[in-house]
């Protein structure tokens, strides 16, 4: 564990990943009560008061009122993503239902990239961004998915996120080049986005390649509260079904 992370305690840990876990579901501050009372905590709502305060004071969290909850921080969501997020694998009908989609658009020469970023995009109920880098041929899907979410409430929000959108597709090949070689997905959250996304948003973004050796991006973009665990898997499975590095399931159904 690094320096930064070195003042948690089990304890604030717990803590920490129930109020971000609760967080992404719900979307609203998170008390001291509905902790003790959801969540069994042998502690009582003083005691949490006390722990979320802590780790308050420490950055993890904050209050937006006076009379609320909590909410995670940029570095609360950073340590939850780190150290306390689970994978969580698609399930196998999801698997069947990808693949067959992708072999079908392959088999058909269709435009590919598109269907990508509507698949990214229902999958992940977010914007999502798919494209070539060696064309510049890049498609995104899922607007409307991202604005209706509750963070773009107000008009401010909503011209500011516009506003980078706008510009989205003229910004994928610095974005491509800031990715690390490895090809693992990568995680960018509120303030850490590389290309000027508002700082509501948070990017789980990947290279791939072709079979053929072109190289491509993959992206979805959402609110800092998205399911990153399964936003990640999305994002790795689609890689491997366009890289043509997966085995395909085979499912035999008797009649």
């Amino acid at each position: 564990m690094s320096d930064k992370y070195k003042f948690m305690t089990e304890r604030q840990e717990i803590i920490l990943g129930s109020i971000v876990r609760e967080y992404i579901d719900f979307a609203m501050p998170i008390s001291s009560g509905l902790l003790a009372e959801k969540y069994g905590f042998d502690l009582s709502p003083a005691t949490l008061r006390t722990e979320m305060m802590e780790l308050e004071d420490e950055g993890y969290l904050y209050q937006p009122h006076t009379s609320a909850g909590r909410i995670p921080t940029d570095k609360g969501f950073r340590y939850f993503v780190d150290q306390l997020m689970e994978e969580k694998p698609l399930s196998l009908r999801e698997q069947k239902s990808l693949q067959l989609e992708i072999l079908k658009q392959k088999a058909q020469n269709k435009m590919l990239a598109r269907t990508t970023a509507k698949l990214l995009s229902s999958m992940s109920d977010s914007l999502a961004l798919s494209g070539l880098i060696d064309s510049d041929d890049f498609y995104k899907f899922g607007t409307q998915k991202l604005l209706s979410k509750p963070e773009f409430n107000n008009l401010d929000s909503v011209c500011k996120l516009a506003e980078v959108l706008d510009y989205l597709d003229e910004n994928t090949g610095e974005l491509f080049h800031k990715l690390e070689g490895s090809g693992e997905a990568e995680i960018f959250i509120g303030k850490e986005n590389p290309i000027g996304f508002t700082d509501e948003c948070s990017l789980v973004v990947s290279r791939y390649n072709l079979e053929s050796g072109e190289e491509g991006l993959l992206a979805i973009i959402g609110p800092k509260r998205m399911k990153y665990s399964r936003n990640i898997s999305i994002i790795n499975y689609f890689k491997k079904i366009l890289g043509g590095n997966l085995v395909i399931l085979i499912i035999f159904t008797l009649k």
